[in-house]
């Protein structure tokens, strides 16, 4: 691929570190002096702060350097060793220390207390035996530190459109591994789980030297799910590649490196470009996929397709005539800290193994991504008896593929005996689908709409406002308040039945602090939670609570 006007490498962000401080002419000036920890001087500083009390542990937070004339424990070696217990503990970085009398002149005394309380510790101390301005050190620490921000931030964009960029141009597995290579300055190796070398980037160390007994090397350094590195004979940086549960590969940085955070970063997105590469392949399947989704589309769209259109359509990607189809609906569970990325990859994964599966049963189907993390499927039948059990094999293997990173829901609408009436049916699918993902236990392995009893009625009231302004009104002394906990306790409660003793056996509270809470808890709703139809339209009024909560955090 050819390098654009800006394709060199990025530099790696040098991170500032108490050795990088230590330069400023404003320390200089102090004369600083390392009385210990010097072997640990390159930790990177995450903020600069100024103490003089010997209890400084409590203002901080881990990662500062601490600036400070010790006036307050100058004068005691156990003051002293105390104030340096303290920022070791909170996790500083060092501390530096000015000791100079009103004269303007070393306190010699103090010096003598400091040399005392530093040795043989492995925390750096650095006194400064000279008068200097700790304002104008930390305002061009901070300046620093912000600039260093600043500059990864800019690194990240820049990272992320130089691989979106390779994702959009369809680009190599060797041509992401290069450009992986120019952006570290270091080799990269992209190997299989063989420890075979699909592709590399030799940089400066050269390709008989980076591979010589490679696969042998490769091994005495164990895979890890996660990016980082993994000790074993060689001391390597890798990142896996491939979605968790089936990863096919890794990609090494089988050399030291300046900033590690700054190469991992680098690393995960080149890992994500060549997971995307490989998945979205340049094959005839993902051509299939695109054109189910594409039919897909226009099948649930009124009247955009007679049925004489869709099921001639349907045929040409593969879906035999059928007397009934399936609408089915997967949702792919998602977590907060997941990216879209990570979550298009699962989908892609998923959706590949369904394929599998269809066929292994000996059926069709039309499948593609509706949304983000969520599968449509439209499975032929020959019967309409026959749906629920095939539904019910084809989840039960999907399970048995992915093990124990099976994370979705399915949703299953009517069979139809038309292919348009069975794609409306989606609808009807995904939401069952998302329903049942709030339940807190899932035993089924699809849901039906008559599987998710009270709370599918809700979720199809869910925007009424009449529905809103009951569920508001039974809950409004707990919600005005923002009472979570009241909230709670009230959803435990009804899930018992109001069965108080029952609720009290869990070990939630002890029984006679529960009996308090309850009676308070009525107290605040103005009715009795011992008569059924209170505790029925409180009931009522939680769950439609709960799927309004859900649904924010589904969309936001």
């Amino acid at each position: 691929m050819p390098a654009g006007p800006d394709s060199g490498r990025a530099a790696a962000i040098a991170p500032v570190t108490l050795r990088t401080l230590l330069e400023l002419v404003e320390i200089r000036a102090g004369a600083p002096e390392i009385l210990c920890g010097a072997n640990v001087m390159d930790a990177p500083v995450r903020w600069v702060h100024i103490a003089d009390t010997e209890r400084v542990g409590s203002l901080l937070e881990g990662g500062e350097l601490v600036l400070t004339t010790g006036q307050t424990f100058r004068g005691s070696t156990e003051a002293t060793d105390r104030f340096l217990d303290e920022l070791e503990a909170a996790g500083a970085v060092g501390a530096v220390i000015e000791l100079v009398d009103a004269a303007g002149q070393p306190a010699t005394g103090a010096i003598e207390v400091l040399r005392a309380a530093a040795r043989g510790r492995s925390l750096p101390v650095v006194l400064l035996t000279r008068s200097v301005r700790f304002v104008r050190i930390t305002q061009v620490a901070h300046r620093m530190l912000v600039g260093e921000q600043l500059a990864r931030v800019e690194r990240a964009r820049r990272v992320h459109e130089v691989f979106t960029q390779l994702s959009l141009e369809s680009a190599s597995e060797q041509q992401i591994v290069d450009r992986t290579a120019e952006l570290l300055g270091a080799p990269v190796v992209l190997e299989d789980v063989a420890h075979r070398v699909l592709a590399f980037h030799a940089a400066q160390v050269g390709s008989g030297a980076l591979l010589l007994d490679w696969a042998e090397r490769a091994r005495r350094v164990g895979y890890q799910e996660e990016t980082g590195r993994r000790a074993g004979a060689e001391d390597w940086l890798q990142t896996p590649v491939g979605v968790r549960g089936r990863r096919w590969g890794r990609l090494i940085v089988p050399t030291a490196l300046t900033d590690d955070a700054d190469a991992a970063q680098v690393l995960e997105r080149a890992g994500q470009a060549l997971t995307l590469a490989r998945m979205a392949g340049r094959d005839e399947r993902e051509l299939l996929h695109q054109a189910q989704a594409g039919l897909l589309h226009e099948l649930r769209q009124p009247h955009a397709l007679t049925e004489h259109e869709a099921l001639t359509r349907a045929a040409a990607l593969g879906l035999e005539p059928a007397a009934y189809y399936v609408p089915v609906v997967m949702r792919l569970d998602r977590s907060p800290e997941e990216d879209p990325t990570g979550l298009q990859l699962r989908g892609r994964a998923l959706l590949e193994d369904l394929a599998a599966v269809v066929r292994q049963a000996r059926r069709s189907m039309l499948a593609a991504s509706m949304q983000s993390g969520s599968l449509g499927v439209l499975l032929a039948v020959p019967a309409r008896q026959l749906a629920e059990p095939l539904v019910e094999r084809i989840c039960a293997q999907l399970v048995e593929v992915h093990a124990q990173h099976a994370a979705w829901t399915v949703g299953m609408a009517p069979s139809r005996g038309t292919l348009l009436e069975a794609a409306s049916g989606l609808d009807e699918a995904a939401q069952v689908a998302d329903i049942a993902a709030t339940l807190e236990i899932r035993p089924r392995p699809y849901y039906r709409f008559a599987d998710v009893r009270l709370r599918g009625l809700l979720s199809l009231l869910g925007a009424d406002p009449r529905v809103k302004a009951f569920a508001e009104a039974e809950l409004a002394p707990l919600l005005e308040g923002q009472d979570a906990a009241g909230l709670e306790l009230l959803e435990l409660y009804l899930r018992h039945g109001g069965n108080k003793s029952a609720l009290a056996r869990t070990g939630y509270l002890s029984r006679p602090a529960l009996y308090t809470r309850l009676a308070r808890l009525q107290d605040q709703l103005g009715v009795s939670l011992d008569d059924a139809e209170s505790r029925t339209a409180l009931h009522v009024a939680l769950l439609w609570y709960r799927l309004q909560e859900a649904d924010v955090d589904t969309t936001a």
